[in-house]
C-alpha cells in the first residue's frame, strides 16, 4: 500500500508540474499577441502624422515662403478652409479606432480656433453714428440700373464703387443722385455721398508702373485711375475715406500665384494710409486679397476689418454665386465698427459689404 500511495503521489505532482508548465507558456503567448496586436495608441499613426503636420501647416503659414509662384500668399488666401480637414481626419480616427490621432487632431483644432473662432458669432451691435457700403459693380454687369437701385435702397450713408466702365458711369450717376447729392468720380473708382465731400485726389497706386509710365499724361492716367482719397465732413468732424480697387490676382501653371500688380498697389495704398494726416480713416474696396495675405501688411497694420470686429462670420464675397473669399474689404482707423454685413447679390460678380460705424 505504500508503494502505490507513492506512485500515485508522484503521478500527481508531475501532473500539476505539467498543469502549471502548460499555463504559463499559454499565458506568454496571449501577452505575445496581445502585444503585436495594434492598441488604441499604436493605431492610425498615419492619421496622427497628417493631424500634427495639419496644425503646423496653419500655424507656420507665415513661413511659408513666396519665393516660388507666391505659395505663401496663396495659402493665406484660403487659409480657413484648410479647417475642412479636421472633420476628415477625426472621421478617420474613429474608424480607426485610434486615440493617438484623436489626441494629435488637438493641435490643429486650436489653432484653428485661435486663427478664426472670433469669427464664428455675431459680433454686431445695434446703433451707428453712419452706415458706409462698399461694391465692385462689376464691367461686365448686365443690370447697373438696378444694382444702382439696389444700393440705393441700402440706406448706406456714403458708398463707394469699383470697376466703373464709361458706358455705366451715367446710369449711375443717374440713378443714385437722388438719394447722394454729393459724388465724385476718378477713373474707375467712384464715392457717393449724403454728406459734403472734400479734398478729393486721385491716388497712384502704381497700377501704370515702368520707364514710360512718367511720360504719359495725367488725362491718360486718370481713365484707369482705381483709387481716390476724399474727406467726408460728418457732425463727429472730418472722416478721410480711401477707395480702392487693387490690381488681379491669377493663378496659372507658369507663374503661380501671379500678384505682382495688387502687391505694388498694396504698398502704395499702405504707404498713403501711413501718411493720411486726419486719424479718422475708413478704406473701403476690392482689394483682390483677404486680410490673411501677408501682402497687406502694410496696410492691416494700420486699419482694422470692420467685418472682424462687429461681423457676422466670414463675410465671404467672391464670386458672388458661391463665394468662398472675402477680397471686398472695409477698414477703419479712429472709429468703432458696431455691425458689418453682406448685402444680397446684384449684377455683379461680387457681392456689395457694409458697415456701420461709431466714434
Amino acid at each position: 500500500m505504500a508503494q502505490v500511495d507513492t506512485a500515485e503521489t508522484g503521478q500527481g505532482d508531475a501532473g500539476r508540474r505539467d498543469t502549471g508548465s502548460g499555463g504559463l507558456r499559454a499565458g506568454i503567448r496571449r501577452a505575445i499577441r496581445t502585444g503585436s496586436r495594434p492598441g488604441p495608441w499604436k493605431r492610425g499613426l498615419v492619421l496622427a502624422a497628417l493631424a500634427l503636420l495639419l496644425g503646423l501647416f496653419m500655424l507656420l503659414h507665415a513661413k511659408i515662403p513666396n519665393r516660388i509662384g507666391n505659395l505663401g500668399s496663396l495659402v493665406e488666401t484660403f487659409l480657413p478652409w484648410f479647417g475642412l480637414f479636421i472633420p476628415v481626419l477625426l472621421a478617420g480616427a474613429l474608424w480607426r479606432r485610434s486615440a493617438s490621432a484623436v489626441a494629435a487632431l488637438l493641435l490643429p483644432v486650436m489653432v484653428w480656433l485661435n486663427l478664426f473662432g472670433g469669427l464664428l458669432g455675431d459680433k454686431s451691435h445695434p446703433g451707428s453714428d453712419l452706415t458706409v457700403a462698399s461694391h465692385n459693380v462689376g464691367a461686365a454687369n448686365p443690370d447697373p440700373v438696378g444694382t444702382a437701385r439696389d444700393l440705393a435702397a441700402s440706406g448706406a450713408d456714403v458708398l463707394a464703387l469699383q470697376e466703373l466702365t464709361q458706358q455705366a458711369r451715367g446710369t449711375y450717376e443717374k440713378e443714385l443722385a437722388k438719394a447722394y447729392p454729393y459724388h465724385t468720380v476718378q477713373g474707375t473708382v467712384g464715392l457717393w455721398s449724403k454728406l459734403p465731400l472734400s479734398d478729393i485726389q486721385p491716388v497712384d497706386i502704381k497700377m501704370d508702373y515702368g520707364p514710360l509710365a512718367d511720360t504719359k499724361p495725367i488725362d491718360v492716367k486718370m481713365d484707369y485711375n482705381r483709387a481716390l482719397r476724399t474727406t467726408v465732413t460728418t457732425d463727429h468732424g472730418p472722416l478721410a475715406v480711401y477707395v480702392a480697387h487693387l490690381g488681379s490676382a491669377r493663378v496659372n501653371p507658369r507663374a503661380g500665384f501671379w500678384t505682382a500688380h495688387r502687391d505694388r498697389g498694396a504698398q502704395a495704398l499702405g504707404s498713403a494710409i501711413a501718411a493720411e494726416q486726419n486719424e479718422r480713416v475708413v478704406l473701403l474696396g476690392d482689394l483682390n486679397g483677404t486680410k490673411d495675405d501677408r501682402a497687406f501688411a502694410d496696410i492691416t497694420s494700420r486699419l482694422r476689418s470692420a467685418q472682424d470686429a462687429a461681423g457676422d462670420g466670414f463675410g465671404f464675397t467672391w464670386p458672388a454665386k458661391f463665394p468662398v473669399v472675402r477680397i471686398d474689404q472695409i477698414l477703419v482707423r479712429g472709429v468703432e465698427p458696431k455691425s458689418a454685413w453682406v448685402l444680397p447679390a446684384t449684377g455683379s460678380d461680387h457681392l456689395p459689404v457694409a458697415a456701420g460705424i461709431s466714434w
